[in-house]
């Protein structure tokens, strides 16, 4: 299970501070769009996540939206973000990530994946050696396969919670 268990968790994409960062020694964050920044296949981002990517760039992080969706999809979304995006990304496969660390000029050991979902974001993040951020998903989800992976989840999720790793973030690592 340690390959899907994510680094820390937060309850949303704005909860991941700069002194979070700082303390996982990350200069760079892989985020993901759906259920992370807005509600899924949603044009609009949830409240104070414009501000936070904002703050989270004005201090120096670099940022890159990484998704499995289309271009159509991720460029008009990334724009309203001002971020550099990678569309078609193929996660949790390592091949998106590593282009995305590589494109913001950063190794592996600074950067970090934030998603929502564990057998994507988390695996993809692990699996190509970056610090994986799992937030609880934000958004309505309608489609039954969301449903059947979201219960293979809780498993994950739960140990997550038994292992500290959503209070671990407070403490400063």
């Amino acid at each position: 299970m340690p390959v899907f268990l994510p680094t820390v968790c937060v309850e949303k994409v704005t909860d991941i501070t700069l002194d979070l960062l700082r303390a996982m020694k990350v200069r760079a964050l892989i985020l993901d769009a759906d259920n992370t920044l807005s509600s899924h296949g949603s044009q609009q981002p949830f409240p104070g996540a414009l501000e936070w990517t904002e703050q989270l760039t004005q201090a120096g992080v670099r940022l890159m939206i990484v998704s499995n969706n289309f271009e159509k999809r991720v460029a008009p979304f990334a724009a309203q973000f001002s971020l550099p995006y990678l569309s078609c990304a193929m996660k949790p496969l390592p091949v998106g990530y590593l282009r995305a660390v590589k494109r913001m000029g950063q190794g592996r050991a600074a950067a970090a994946a934030v998603g929502d979902q564990v057998f994507t974001d988390i695996l993809g993040a692990n699996c190509s050696g970056l610090r994986s951020i799992l937030v609880t998903p934000q958004g309505e989800e309608s489609a039954l396969r969301f449903g059947w992976r979201r219960k293979l989840e809780i498993p994950v999720r739960e140990k997550a919670k038994r292992l500290g790793l959503w209070e671990k973030w407070k403490e400063g690592m």
